[in-house]
């Protein structure tokens, strides 16, 4: 075994840590840290587990609600669906580990999201994802786009979860930092949730799962710091996963639970056994002792320091009722996974690492935890951009839309959710594709929705308005498919904090974010943030990723996209024609220019009500919201859906057919009704004090906007072809 190096200031700033931030540790401990203790300070106070450049905002969330069992601060949170069950759902980042490694940084990054939820006693039931990727020509594209895309399918498809949703995006501010953005959600019995904090002083500290290896050291502080050259050599910080042993870890653990065992449990995610150990004891209010002789080691000779920070897949952490050792073991020796009894909680306040009988960390517990930094960062806001004074003009609707919806960001997501399996289980009811998936609560005649969306243009011309916008999307998509929006969680993805425009950026969407949970009673209940995503100093657009939760109380209410041939067509909401930062000026002419278009919440709210009002009439065959593309692109996706063509009418009087087609005005949904229900929807729209018109019929074989036609079946080509073509496949 090597000798341990010299703790330096110079070696502290090796493992991410400021200068003050060093001398922050030596005043507090008195001494200078050994090798080990360095890296537990530096695993804890970094930004992805320490949130230390952005607690103060997130503290500003709304977290609370009488459906909220559990909110932040847990390895997931938890919301009550009614008899006694409960949804426990939680979304989390994986882009530095993805970037540098495709495959294996996604496949973790799902595995670790599916432990945050069943190590809270549940049983996984979905599973989405949200993907950015850089430019479609750049020469990374690709390649990340096969590897992220193969490893979410592997592990969740090998694992048994089905993968529901999500969405997929390309833009130039991704081109040197992907987004993997993981999503799962599992269901369990409200009065039997399983928490991280400890109790007891002497209980056995008990390591469960699979073997520690040298795979990950460091892993969450290299996701605390920028990328410059060289990145792919940070290779060994990324963690290997199996997805087949996480599945026997889900069952054990399930077992486990049910058997009275557990006092508490911890994923082993980020910083590994130092976090895991650090947060249950800090949560419980004791010390912790380990004995790293203890921990099952598939590596010879691994020290102290590799033990501690090494991020190796499926393992947890557990606080274990003492007088049922035997029962416990018993199942894991079932499951042919290790169980070590690696420590015991303490009374006093330390933190005690030993190895071979040697001490090589003992540090105070809730010092380490609790002290870790806070800062209050210079942020500026984002100053307001100007209104586009010369729009271009639309001289042809349907080849627009014939171009647009060909493309990367608009075509279908088909080559993606082909690699996934979203049907395992048999609960899955709307699947890919669908404004929000529904899956059903096994057994039950519930179901719930999920969605997840963010439109990073908008969030960077204005990050109040984006961060409302993107919690608002998700509301619609929750309402199109009748559902009942529920909560919300969140990644927020952005740059260098340190940089107060970046900073700005980050509070500017959390107070959008938080504005539209309290109006829209979506309350916010699990997170992650993901800063520094940054290459050579350039950063990613501000993506604060929402992921949101509904519920349906029978599944017959829920509703699709597909109307019936014949239909009429209304849309709801107040139409202005917004072009400025719209997907069309940017898909179609480069630019991206103006501000992104305001949102009503309480319009919001009262048009998704709205929704569903008419469907528990029966007036409403289909529903889609209008987002990206306006009507124009709804109307023509409703039409696929429904395998026939729609007749869409011409601008009103004051909107030219650019704005009046592909204007992105927010709070809107396209109806489909049968022509004996139109006007009964009408008169319900209007005694709700929503605008509504109808606008078409679903219809003939082609899309006609106005005058202009493109025909169903060369809309479906380009929009079925669009990714292949983009993979070099097509």
């Amino acid at each position: 075994m090597s000798a341990e190096p010299a703790v330096t200031q110079a070696l502290a700033a090796d493992h991410g840590l400021t200068a003050e931030e060093y001398q922050r540790i030596l005043d507090l401990i008195g001494r200078t840290p050994s090798w080990t203790e360095l890296g537990v300070f530096s695993a804890m106070w970094n930004e992805h587990c320490s949130y230390k450049s952005s607690k103060k905002w997130l503290r500003t969330l709304p977290t609370e609600g009488p459906q909220v069992i559990c909110g932040p601060g847990e390895n997931a949170g938890v919301v009550d669906i009614g008899d006694g069950d409960a949804v426990i759902f939680k979304m989390e980042s994986h882009n530095h580990p993805s970037y540098i490694e495709p495959h294996q940084g996604a496949a973790t990054g799902v595995g670790g999201i599916l432990r945050d939820v069943f190590t809270m006693g549940a049983r996984p039931m979905a599973a989405m994802n949200a993907l950015s990727f850089g430019r479609p020509e750049h020469p990374k594209t690709r390649r990340l786009v096969a590897g992220v895309v193969e490893g979410v399918g592997s592990y969740g498809n090998c694992f048994g979860v089905p993968n529901v949703g999500g969405e997929v995006r390309f833009h130039a501010g991704y081109d040197g930092n992907c987004l993997v953005n993981a999503f799962a959600a599992g269901i369990a019995k409200a009065d039997a949730i399983f928490y991280s904090a400890a109790s007891g002083v002497g209980m056995p500290v008990v390591y469960l799962g699979a073997k520690t290896g040298r795979d990950g050291v460091g892993g969450a502080t290299m996701a605390s710091a920028e990328f410059g050259e060289g990145a792919e050599e940070k290779r060994p910080t990324v963690q290997v996963g199996d997805p087949f042993t996480e599945k026997r870890l889900l069952e054990a653990c399930l077992e486990l639970m049910a058997s009275g065992a557990v006092i508490s449990i911890q994923d082993m995610g980020a910083a590994g056994l130092t976090c895991s150990a650090v947060e249950m004891g800090d949560k419980g209010g004791l010390g912790i002792e380990l004995d790293l002789d203890a921990v099952p080691q598939r590596e010879t000779n691994m020290t102290a320091y590799e033990m501690m920070l090494s991020e190796s897949q499926e393992r947890m952490l557990m606080v274990l009722n003492p007088e049922m050792e035997a029962e416990a073991r018993a199942i894991f020796d079932k499951w042919d996974l290790d169980f070590a009894i690696v420590g015991q909680t303490i009374a006093e306040d330390r933190f005690l690492v030993k190895l071979g009988g040697e001490v090589k960390a003992d540090l105070p517990l809730a010092a380490l935890s609790g002290t870790a930094p806070e800062y209050d960062r210079p942020w500026e806001p984002t100053p307001p951009s100007p209104k586009v004074a010369d729009m271009p003009a639309c001289a042809d609707p349907a080849a627009d839309l014939l171009a647009l919806i060909g493309r990367p960001n608009f075509c279908s997501r088909a080559w993606v959710w082909e690699q996934y399996d979203h049907t395992v289980g048999a609960d899955t009811a709307r699947g890919p594709g669908s404004d929000a998936a529904v899956v059903r609560v096994h057994g039950t005649k519930k179901a719930l929705a999920f969605s997840s969306d963010v439109t990073p243009r908008y969030c960077f011309a204005d990050p109040v308005e984006g961060g409302r916008q993107a919690v608002a999307e998700c509301f619609r998509n929750l309402c199109a498919t009748g559902a009942r929006p529920l909560a919300t969680t969140d990644n927020m993805n952005f740059g260098n904090p340190e940089k107060p425009r970046i900073m700005g950026q980050f509070v500017g969407c959390i107070q959008g974010i938080g504005e539209a949970c309290l109006a829209l009673d979506m309350p916010i209940v699990s997170g992650n943030v993901s800063l520094y995503n940054e290459t050579d100093g350039q950063g990613i657009q501000p993506t604060p990723t929402i992921a949101a939760v509904g519920l349906l109380e029978d599944l017959s209410q829920a509703i699709g996209m597909a109307g019936r041939r014949g239909d009429v067509l209304i849309l709801l909401g107040d139409t202005a024609g917004w072009l400025d930062r719209s997907a069309w000026l940017y898909e179609l002419h480069g630019r991206e220019e103006g501000p992104p278009p305001p949102v009503d919440l309480a319009a919001e709210r009262a048009a998704g009500e709205l929704v569903r009002a008419l469907k528990a009439q029966d007036l409403l065959s289909a529903a889609h919201d209008l987002s990206d593309g306006g009507l124009a692109v709804a109307a023509a996706e409703m039409a696929l859906a429904s395998g026939c063509g729609a007749t869409v009418a011409g601008a009103p009087k004051g909107l030219t057919p650019g704005a009046w087609f592909f204007g992105e005005d927010q709070g809107r949904y396209l109806l489909a009704c049968p022509a004996k229900s139109a006007m009964a929807a009408m008169d319900a729209a209007a005694k709700a004090g929503v605008p509504a018109r109808q606008v078409g019929t679903l219809e003939g074989d082609a899309v006609i906007l106005g005058g202009a036609s493109a025909p169903l079946a060369t809309l479906r080509e380009a929009h079925e072809g669009g990714f292949a073509r983009m993979m070099g496949e097509g």
